[in-house]
């Protein structure tokens, strides 16, 4: 019986897959919070599997836990797991709590051309966090009040302290909220979509990540692609599934 586990340590939240005889048999999730060792060992209470690969921002991390772990790019675990849900993805959306990333994908999952936004949070999970703050809701809540929205202005800057300001700024001004909250999606979309034509947009887009559970993100991108993107029933899970799928095609 061969088994394989694929770990996201990302900046938000860890996910496991455990994979036996090629089919996904678990899953879990926690959040990362300020100490992923313990949450780490909240996920292993028996202690780590013995084959184990990493991905995500804190992907060294387990080796502390676990030595014997393998770790593998988030940009390569990604699109791996992408492709193995939506085999005719062809560019691959990746919008994560600290980071965007826009993926050309080949047959197999293989990668072609990448960009990545990790500079600043602007256009990611985090920026949303923020901004929804503002308004004194939760992240689910202001992508349904973006969803209200009929007029938004032209948010011109994707900085978290500069968009708050400018969201008073525009509330002060009598705009109703969720043309406001429609213009701060609308602002994430814009920026998501030029680093999406960096590397060559091509349809299929299969979209994943925290941000791709945002109805308004979605929709937004709907209108502006011409078709909804291919979205997974879990797609915060993807980087761990394809951490777990690399592993099956290792030597033990």
């Amino acid at each position: 019986m061969t088994e394989t586990a694929g770990l996201d340590i990302g900046s938000r939240s860890i996910e496991l897959v455990v994979r036996r005889n090629g089919a996904t048999v678990g899953q879990s999730r926690l959040p990362t919070t300020f100490d992923p060792l313990s949450q780490l060992r909240a996920l292993f209470p028996d202690g780590p599997p013995a084959r184990l690969a990493v991905t995500g921002y804190g992907r060294e991390l387990a080796r502390e836990l676990c030595p014997q772990a393998r770790t593998i790019t988030e940009i390569k675990a990604h699109a791996l797991g992408a492709a193995r849900i939506f085999p005719e993805a062809r560019t691959l959306l990746d919008i994560g709590g600290q980071d965007t990333k826009a993926v050309a994908l080949l047959p197999g999952g293989k990668v072609g051309r990448f960009e990545m936004n990790d500079r600043c949070a602007a256009g990611t999970g985090k920026f949303l966090e923020y901004t929804a703050t503002v308004f004194g809701l939760s992240v689910e809540e202001f992508g349904r009040l973006a969803l209200r929205g009929d007029t938004p202005p032209r948010i011109s800057s994707m900085c978290t302290v500069f968009a708050e300001t400018e969201a008073t700024t525009l509330m002060a001004r009598g705009v109703s909220a969720a043309n406001i909250a429609l213009g701060l999606h609308q602002a994430i979309v814009s920026r998501t979509l030029s680093l999406l034509a960096r590397v060559g947009l091509t349809a299929p887009v299969v979209f994943v990540g925290g941000v791709a559970k945002n109805p308004c993100v979605c929709r937004l991108l709907t209108e502006t692609l011409g078709a909804s993107p291919l979205v997974p029933e879990e797609p915060d899970m993807t980087g761990a599934l394809g951490a777990a799928l690399w592993l099956e095609t290792t030597t033990p």
